[in-house]
């Protein structure tokens, strides 16, 4: 079989089971994993289906979303270094919100030792991690739990974050771009980002470059709601400055 009608057969599978995988597709047409992340990397540049961890989805799949063990192994270097970057945003004193999200989750396991914090947040990994900090007078907001992201949504979760003002949120994202906007693929997750967002003063966006133009079903913002992106070297220079020009900083770390 000829590569072209491989990556045809590949797109037909992916657009009927909503996902392929690496392994199994490699065993599927008797050829190595390489040749076939050669052909969905030729099938993303085409625009037919978005390159996930280990495998790839169709295009037009807004609902998707990975579960949080592919969420923590995706772009984790990159994720590390965004973290490490945000530690220099973290508030002297006072007040922030940490949303629900791997990044985030890393930046609340960097916060050095000596910080004295009051952190709210509706994520149950961040929180975890925050449990023990010395230094951290930990707020964790109840609400229905999504098994998916462990984190908290509906009402409970609303009511609380329209009741406190924070010096600053860091907040997550699966997709954000300059015409869409911040989206998520779940409604209420991107109620209670829109919560989030509203009730601080300053919003910090930590998001790996990969998310850089991906659009999903939920839109909880604009880009322009934004001070502040952290993201990785992965966004080009150009593409940073366009989003400068929109009036949110840009730190590539």
């Amino acid at each position: 079989m000829y590569a072209p009608e491989r990556q045809q057969e590949i797109l037909r599978l992916a657009r009927d089971g909503g996902r392929v995988d690496v392994v199994s597709l490699a065993e599927e047409f008797q050829v190595t994993a390489e040749t076939i992340r050669r052909d969905l990397k030729a099938l993303d540049r085409a625009g037919l289906v978005r390159r996930v961890h280990g495998g790839a989805i169709p295009v037009g799949r807004l609902d998707f979303e990975p579960d949080l063990a592919e969420r923590e192994s995706t772009a984790a270097d990159e994720k590390d270094r965004i973290a490490k970057a945000a530690v220099a945003e973290l508030p002297g004193e006072g007040t922030m919100i940490l949303d629900a999200g791997s990044t985030v989750a890393r930046l609340a396991g960097a916060i050095p030792l000596d910080t004295t914090l009051t952190v709210v947040t509706h994520s149950l990994p961040t929180a975890a991690r925050l449990a023990d900090h010395p230094g951290i007078q930990l707020h964790l907001v109840g609400g229905r739990v999504r098994h998916r992201t462990r984190a908290a949504v509906d009402a409970w979760a609303l009511r609380a974050y329209g009741e406190i003002r924070a010096d600053v949120v860091f907040i997550a994202a699966n997709g954000f771009s300059a015409d869409h906007g911040l989206t998520t693929p779940d409604l209420a997750e991107a109620a209670v980002k829109r919560a989030a967002i509203r009730a601080a003063r300053r919003v910090v966006l930590l998001a790996d470059s990969s998310k850089h133009g991906q659009e999903h079903f939920a839109r909880f913002g604009e880009l322009g709601d934004v001070d502040l992106l952290i993201t990785d070297s992965g966004l080009s220079l150009e593409e940073a400055t366009a989003i400068e020009r929109g009036g949110t900083e840009v730190v590539r770390a």
